[in-house]
C-alpha cells in the first residue's frame, strides 16, 4: 500500500468524521435541543442521548432545562412614605417552553435583559405602595411573593416560568443613612414615651383603686369589731348581771377589792377620805356585814 492510498483513506476518514459530527449530535439530561431548518424549527428533543440532524441544513440550539439564576444591579426605588431604598434582588427561573422562549428572547442573554426589566418595573410598583417598615418587617414575604406573581406572568410569554424572586438586601442609601436614623430614633422615642404615659395612667388607676380598696377593708373590718365589740361586751354585762344576782353581797365585796387593787398600789398614792367613807366599809367588816374583820387602825 502506498503513500497515495493511505492519504486517500485518511481523508476519506477525516470526511467521514466531519460528516458524522455533522450529523449526530448529544443531548444532556440537563439540556433541551431545538433541531433548526432554514430557521425554523422541525423538532423539540427533550430526552437524553444520541440523536441525529441533516448537515449543512439543519442546525440544533440546546438551552439549560435547569432551574437558572439571574441577578441585576442593584438600583433605587422610593417607598410609599418617600423612603429611598436601595433593593438588590434575584431570580431564579426555569425554560419551560424552549420553541417560545427561541422565538421570543432566543437566548439566555436576551432573557435575563427582558426578565431583569420586568423584575425592576414589577419592583417599583410593589414597593411604593407599601412603607418602609413593611419591607424590613415579616410582610417582606408577602412582598417578595407579589413581585414574583406579576413578574412570572409576564415571563411565561417568553416561555419561562420564575420560580422565586428575593429581596437580598434592602440598604438606606448612604447619603440619606443618618437622615432617617435620626427620624427612625425621634419616632421610637416618641412612641416610648406614650407607652411611658399610658403606664403610668394605669399604675395610678391601680393605686387609686387599690387605696379605695383598703379603705373599703379597714372600713368593714372597723364595723365587725365593733359589732364583735358589742356583741362581747353585752356577753360581759349579761355574766356579770348573773353573777350578781347569784350572790349580790359578795359580787359588791368583789368589786371593792378590785377598787383597792387599783386605788391604793403604786408609790406616793395618797387618799383624802373619810373614814367612815362607804369606800371603807369592807376594811371594817367581812362581806356578809360580820364583825370578824376587827376594828380598822
Amino acid at each position: 500500500m502506498n503513500s497515495r492510498t493511505l492519504g486517500v483513506i485518511g481523508g476519506g476518514a477525516v470526511v467521514l468524521l466531519i460528516v458524522l459530527y455533522s450529523v449526530f449530535f448529544t443531548v444532556q439530561q440537563t439540556q433541551i435541543a431545538l433541531v433548526l431548518q432554514f430557521g425554523k424549527t422541525v423538532r423539540v428533543i427533550e430526552e437524553p442521548g444520541l440523536q441525529m440532524k441533516w448537515p449543512l441544513i439543519q442546525n440544533v440550539v440546546i438551552y439549560d432545562r435547569r432551574i437558572l439564576d439571574y441577578e441585576p444591579p442593584a438600583e433605587e426605588v422610593i417607598a410609599s412614605d418617600q423612603k429611598r431604598l436601595v433593593v438588590d434582588t434575584y431570580a431564579r427561573f426555569k425554560i419551560t417552553n424552549p420553541l417560545l422562549f427561541y422565538q421570543s428572547v432566543g437566548t439566555e442573554i436576551v432573557a435575563d435583559a427582558r426578565l431583569g426589566s420586568i423584575i425592576s418595573a414589577s419592583l417599583r410598583r410593589v414597593v411604593g405602595n407599601v412603607e418602609l417598615q413593611a419591607v424590613i418587617s415579616d410582610q417582606r414575604a408577602n412582598i417578595m411573593r407579589q413581585i414574583r406573581d406579576e413578574v412570572n406572568g409576564q415571563a411565561k410569554g417568553f416561555g419561562i416560568d420564575v420560580v422565586d424572586v428575593r429581596l437580598r438586601r434592602a440598604d438606606l442609601p448612604t447619603e440619606n443613612e443618618q437622615a432617617i436614623y435620626e427620624r427612625m430614633k425621634t419616632e421610637r422615642q416618641r412612641e416610648a414615651a406614650q407607652y411611658r404615659g399610658q403606664g403610668a395612667q394605669q399604675a395610678q388607676q391601680i393605686r387609686a383603686d387599690a387605696d379605695r380598696q383598703r379603705v373599703e377593708i379597714l372600713a368593714d373590718a372597723q364595723k365587725q369589731a365593733q359589732i364583735l365589740r358589742g356583741q362581747g361586751d353585752s356577753e360581759s354585762i349579761k355574766t356579770y348581771a348573773t353573777a350578781y344576782n347569784q350572790d349580790p353581797a359578795f359580787f359588791s365585796f368583789y368589786r371593792s377589792l378590785q377598787a383597792y387593787r387599783e386605788a391604793l398600789t403604786g408609790a406616793g398614792t395618797t387618799l383624802v377620805l373619810n373614814p367612815d367613807s362607804e369606800f371603807f366599809k369592807y376594811l371594817e367588816a367581812g362581806p356578809a356585814g360580820a364583825t370578824g374583820a376587827g376594828p380598822r387602825r
